[in-house]
């Protein structure tokens, strides 16, 4: 009988694709956000879904919005803010979720000259970043609190999120906070923010009127 011949294992990187957050990592503050969407209730049973966007390398959650639904039109809304109040990154990263793949979402990055990192299908680990993030607001507040309304929804995530920024030692940041860490960053000439021309309304519902809804 012949024994066949011991076979070594290769080692692969997490990531497979080049969109991954290992083979594309940040390298400054604003190269890199991903953004993604958790999904919790309130106590009536209806959906909350969260959007959630963070810069990969400051480790800063620039934002969670909270609404019943998103639009396409709805993404844009906050990414736009989001660039007049801390400037443009260059790449943004996401799975290839039909908020994130949707033509006006893309094609209002394309315009805004932002490149997108779609990772591979079925590979959340390559987007790392915002996964792990994700899993913090799930199990210090969301599986510990039952939010009666919308609006107590988005309150208490946002102080959550505040304190995450600012009062929060991180170890890949030097036992620094997030935005402490930030703050001592140097912005790139291109991604000076400007002042946004108005601000965002919340309707219940959704963060607009117009646009399909998406997952809702």
């Amino acid at each position: 009988m012949q024994v066949p011949r011991k076979q070594h294992r290769r080692r692969r990187l997490p990531g497979s694709s080049e969109s991954s957050c290992i083979r594309h990592r940040a390298e400054g503050i604003n190269h890199v956000w991903s953004y993604d969407f958790v999904v919790d209730r309130t106590e009536d049973g209806r959906q909350l879904r969260l959007l959630v966007v963070i810069d990969e390398y400051t480790r800063e959650c620039l934002a969670i919005e909270v609404a019943r639904s998103f639009t396409a039109d709805d993404v844009v809304g906050v990414l736009q803010y989001l660039f007049a109040v801390r400037g443009r990154p260059t790449h943004l990263r996401s799975d290839n979720g039909p908020e994130f793949v949707a033509q006006a979402v893309r094609t209002w990055l394309d315009r805004a000259d932002v490149q997108t990192l779609f990772i591979a299908k079925g590979s959340p680990w390559e987007n790392g970043y915002v996964e792990s993030f994700n899993g913090k607001p799930r199990d210090e507040l969301l599986n510990r609190e039952l939010f009666l309304s919308l609006e107590e929804a988005r309150w208490v995530i946002d102080r959550w999120r505040l304190d995450y920024n600012h009062h929060r030692p991180h170890s890949a940041l030097d036992y620094q906070a997030p935005a402490e860490f930030a703050a001592g960053c140097v912005l790139p000439a291109s991604a000076t923010p400007q002042p946004p021309e108005h601000s965002r309304s919340l309707n219940p519902d959704s963060l607009t009127q117009s646009g399909t809804k998406i997952g809702g």
